[in-house]
């Protein structure tokens, strides 16, 4: 019932609150409430003046990927309001976070032909909190072409400060025959450039890009890429040169030997200037499978303390330093040199596994041949005995056998005899009777 009576007393006026509060015997306390109220809605309370906004909101090309948006100045500002204004970008309805306050009436950005860009500016007075700033003005760049045709995946690496290789993959969208063209603009150039050495299939090119040695600051690179065919979208990229150079690998690399160490020198870069890359030397001892990677800034560089019985083989590649460049790439590995004479494992390997079996199989032939090579070395003693009686055997055997070839060279002799006798028989009755005939 207390409530009900406490809000009676809030609408009911101090007098009857006292009262109330004293009859029921109610303690009120005071209490604090903190409320947020934005800036705009207190100057809308207070009766706040708006600022008009800027009119005539416009852009136009500079240059490929850079546009220039301008502006008029509000009207009827008062002259104690400290105007600047407000400008920002939303890339297909996503803010990009690159809001701008400046006091002049223009502002230069890239610009995005493959997407929906709108750009915004409202006027602010700095320093008058009486002012309100005024609504935003509002103007869109629509893409133009089939959405999926533009050129995707834009890769670019400025080889050695002397020459920028480009390249891209066709639109998902894209027919086969579209024919990207590139074009580059930097800060210097009076004009665009068209790129002119394309590869084969029209997905690369590359175009010369030196700056004087000396130079410390470089500006940045414009990039379009875009077909002659209204139905293709163009694809613009600004790039910062230094995030892309890549150094050349170092050449004329020397390797010699100097008492127990190892000197390695290589020639520095003419393209780059004095003190801006640094090297790293693998060295590779032939005994290991790792290598040791050594991190130097200068040209040359010295391993201590080697086995004058292995082989060390050394390249070298170079990256820029971060206070010249910002680029975080490599350049390829130099040519391979080596020095000194690397033990020829195989070659024990070979005499490990061929002696031992040289050992067993000249085992195994003694082995087999072992009465033989006995014989040969210890002969045996012949036993006179055994002498004696093979030379009275041979002689009892040369006695028989010429006997025995006398009876039958006699018995071989008689039979020759008679043939000749029955020969002259034969042949004598012939004779006989060829002369009575004659007679």
């Amino acid at each position: 019932m207390a409530l009900p009576r406490l809000l009676s007393c809030f609408w009911g006026g101090e007098e009857k609150c006292t009262a109330d509060l004293r009859q029921q015997q109610i303690t009120v306390y005071p209490t604090l409430v903190l409320l947020t109220v934005p800036e705009h809605s207190i100057k809308s309370l207070i009766g706040a003046k708006v600022l008009p906004p800027p009119s005539n909101l416009n852009y136009s090309f500079i240059q490929i990927c850079t546009l220039n948006w301008t502006w008029n100045p509000p009207e009827n500002v008062s002259s104690g309001c400290d105007l600047e204004y407000s400008s920002d970008i939303v890339i297909d309805e996503v803010p990009q976070g690159k809001r701008e306050w400046s006091k002049s009436r223009f502002r230069v950005t890239d610009t995005f032909p493959n997407e929906e860009m709108r750009f915004k500016v409202r006027s602010e007075c700095k320093s008058d909190n009486a002012s309100e700033p005024s609504r935003w003005v509002e103007t869109a760049l629509l893409p133009k072409g089939i959405p999926g045709t533009a050129a995707v995946g834009l890769s670019c690496v400025w080889h050695n400060l002397e020459y920028m290789d480009c390249s891209w993959r066709p639109g998902e969208n894209a027919s086969s025959d579209t024919n990207y063209t590139l074009f580059y603009w930097f800060d210097g150039l009076q004009n665009h450039k068209k790129c002119n050495n394309y590869s084969v299939d029209r997905r690369r090119c590359i175009f010369n890009l030196s700056f004087p040695k000396v130079t410390n600051t470089y500006p940045a690179i414009s990039i379009l890429i875009r077909d002659d065919s209204e139905e293709i979208r163009p694809v613009c990229t600004s790039e910062n040169p230094t995030t892309l150079v890549r150094p050349a690998p170092p050449r004329r690399l020397t390797v010699s030997k100097i008492n127990d160490e190892i000197y390695v020198e290589w020639s520095e870069s003419d393209t780059f200037p004095e003190n801006c890359l640094f090297y790293e030397v693998e060295c590779h001892n032939g005994d290991l499978d790792t290598a040791q990677i050594i991190t130097v800034e200068h040209n040359y560089t010295t391993i201590p303390s080697v086995d004058p019985n292995s082989k060390y083989t050394f390249k070298v590649r170079a990256k820029p330093k971060p206070v010249c460049y910002s680029s975080k790439l490599f350049s390829d590995w130099s040519e391979e040199k080596s020095i000194g004479e690397k033990t020829d494992s195989t070659f024990y390997l070979v005499l490990i596994v061929t002696i031992p079996l040289i050992v067993a199989v000249s085992t195994i032939i003694l082995l087999v041949y072992l009465k033989r090579l006995k014989i040969l070395i210890l002969p045996p003693i012949p036993d006179p005995r055994e002498i004696l009686k093979r030379m009275f055997g041979e002689q009892n055997e040369d006695s028989q056998s010429c006997a025995k070839d006398d009876s039958v060279n006699a018995y071989d002799r008689l039979i020759k005899e008679e043939e000749i006798n029955s020969l002259i028989l034969t042949e004598t009755p012939e004779y006989a009777n060829s002369e009575r005939e004659n007679r």
